[in-house]
């Protein structure tokens, strides 16, 4: 298997306040691998240093092969044209049409036609299961699920190697969240993208994720597939998993 990500010995700190006091894990191609942690752990802060939004204050950030405090200006705006980022909130420009939303990256990152921009456009909304009429809306006249479809869309618009997913099920009813979950599934096999995503909901991680770090006291307390990390006797992770409905839900797993 193909590493993706490699993070090693990382050091994040704010002012006096230490986030991240030697963080390592590694993310392989074609996986679906999640960050799980408590509030304050510095989920977020480690995935905007993946995709260059942060820089840590010490260790080693590999994103496909290449050393992120290593690149130059124009390497890094390269690279940043293989990933694709999903927002907690979707983030879309709420004074554009979500077509135009999703032909931001098309217009900063490539040369083609105007036609061919409306094209893919129109595929991409079509790829997260939005009909064609979404592209002439607005955010504002978007539900929760359709605002992450649409954001979803825009991650995808030059077509990336890496997706990463800021809670992608938050806020989003039952069916809702359970119906996205199967679209990454569906978008990773179709499209052979490697997806970190950020998350707690229970569910995403027994049903779609294949790998996961967690996060706690500043470190990588548990990491590896869901077996593995139920093996941990961390305070967090007993208190995360360990009850009754992760029981069930593990014990189900399992029977499959």
């Amino acid at each position: 298997m193909k590493n993706i990500i490699k993070v090693e010995g990382i050091v994040s700190k704010f002012g006096e306040r230490t986030i991240h006091d030697g963080v390592n894990l590694q993310i392989d191609e074609n996986e679906i691998y999640a960050i799980l942690g408590e509030s304050g752990a510095g989920k977020s802060v480690l995935m905007k240093e993946m995709i260059m939004l942060l820089e840590p204050n010490a260790g080693k950030v590999s994103v496909l092969g290449k050393d992120l405090s290593q690149l130059s200006f124009k390497e890094a705006q390269k690279l940043r044209t293989e990933w694709g980022v999903l927002f907690q909130f979707g983030a879309l420009y709420s004074s554009l049409t979500i077509a135009e939303n999703i032909a931001v990256q098309l217009k900063e990152y490539t040369n083609i036609s105007v036609m061919m921009r409306q094209k893919l456009v129109s595929s991409k909304l079509a790829l997260v299961g939005l009909e064609p009429y979404v592209g002439a809306l607005y955010p504002s006249e978007l539900s929760g699920g359709m605002i992450k479809r649409a954001a979803l869309a825009r991650a995808l618009a030059i077509e990336p190697k890496l997706l990463f997913l800021d809670e992608p099920t938050s806020g989003l009813d039952p069916i809702g969240a359970r119906n996205f979950d199967a679209l990454i599934v569906e978008l990773r096999d179709l499209l052979g993208i490697t997806v970190v995503m950020i998350t707690h909901d229970l569910e995403s991680i027994f049903s779609i994720v294949d790998r996961m770090a967690v996060l706690a006291d500043k470190q990588v307390v548990a990491e590896g597939s869901i077996e593995n990390v139920l093996q941990s006797t961390h305070p967090f992770v007993e208190d995360f998993f360990k009850n009754e409905y992760t029981k069930k839900r593990f014990d189900k797993v399992r029977d499959v």
